[in-house]
């Protein structure tokens, strides 16, 4: 026993330094991502822009710097658009009904009166109200949402920040990739090759298989709201395009309410025109044309574990969060793809070595 202690002893001494300069490279990679940690949304919805503009880069390969700079201008611009816009008008909008509680307990009640519903229905809709204004609305005060909407700056930095980011990636993501290739050790090299090539396939089918259509979806919808006369447009685009994105949602999630609030300010006959018209021209076109052309991009993750990390990495992390918990979890499951295929590689099957002169008979 103290032969062995005195081995790992010596053992620690003779890499000293070594460890030392790995828990320095780890503790300066920690600080970095401290500072860096009020610029993460932009530096996440970065990384999310350049892996949905590749594609279009990839066309325009001939010139790094000009492809980089158009696939830039034509996916991260309208989806800035949408989102970012669309994100700082809900945040308004929350912040006004925090501040106008009275205001919107009246409205909604006064709305319910309108509808004449019976009186016992009434009342317990109107009790529910109050209790959602002297619980959820003062929370959503608690939680610092009206100060973050008074931080706006920081908020369209983030948004300026990502198309940075996208850009330098798009252009230079290779040349990165290259370097951290030359750094793996030789006998690795080929396994972080594989890990790679499975986090690019996953990321794919998270990604980009969804972006465009949603891109989209989202682009079309702010026209079809402005035609039907909506306020709050950008708000509304913005939900349909997160709708399209996270599997298992859709876009009808927001559609519906909109149909039954102008079935109850117009009638039947507005209603059902707005949710034809929504219907066909939003999604129609998805459907039949992009639908079958992104098909091969499919990540082989179920649905319901990719909506459980966007939700989940919403309410964590906020924007970042909602991008970078899908990020993670396909990380985690390309590492265990690529290690069960060098398990299979190497003569392995469910824990235990296969016999070769069994299999070879």
């Amino acid at each position: 026993m103290k032969l062995e202690n005195r081995d790992g002893l010596m053992l620690l001494i003779e890499h000293k330094w070594k460890i030392i300069a790995t828990i320095a490279v780890a503790l300066f990679f920690f600080a970095i991502i401290f500072i860096l940690r009020p610029l993460s949304d932009g530096i996440v919805l970065g990384l999310v822009f350049a892996y949905i503009s590749r594609p279009i880069y990839l066309k325009l390969n001939k010139n790094k710097r000009i492809g980089a700079l158009v696939a830039t201008a034509c996916i991260v611009v309208p989806i800035i658009f949408i989102l970012g816009a669309g994100i700082l008008e809900i945040i308004q909008q929350i912040t006004w009904v925090v501040q106008n509680q009275r205001q919107v307990i009246e409205s909604l009640s006064s709305f319910i009166q309108n509808i004449e519903i019976p009186d016992f229905l009434y009342y317990e809709i109107r009790h529910r109200i109050q209790e959602i204004s002297q619980s959820i609305i003062p929370l959503l005060s608690d939680i610092g949402i009206v100060s973050y909407a008074k931080d706006l700056a920081i908020f369209a930095l983030n948004l300026v920040i990502s198309i940075i980011v996208c850009y330098v990636l798009l252009s230079d993501g290779y040349n990165l990739y290259q370097k951290v290739l030359d750094i793996t050790p030789g006998e690795y090299q080929k396994i972080f090759q594989n890990y790679v090539a499975e986090l690019d396939k996953i990321l794919g089918g998270i990604f980009i298989g969804n972006a465009y259509a949603a891109l989209f979806v989202g682009v079309v919808s702010a026209i079809v709201f402005y035609i039907f006369g909506f306020s709050h447009i950008l708000a509304l685009s913005a939900l349909i395009f997160i709708a399209a994105v996270v599997p298992l949602f859709a876009g009808y999630m927001v559609l519906v309410p909109l149909a039954l609030i102008r079935y109850f300010n117009q009638g039947i006959g507005p209603a059902l025109t707005f949710f034809l018209v929504a219907s066909i021209v939003i999604y129609l076109p998805p459907e039949l044309f992009m639908r079958p052309y992104l098909a091969s991009l499919k990540s082989k993750v179920h649905p319901l574990l990719i909506m459980l990390a966007f939700i989940g990495g919403a309410f964590v992390g906020g924007i970042a969060g909602f991008f970078a918990a899908p990020i993670l979890m396909g990380a985690l499951i390309a590492a265990y793809r690529v290690y069960v295929r060098e398990l299979y590689s190497n003569g392995y099957r469910l824990g235990q070595k296969i016999d070769e002169s069994k299999t070879d008979k």
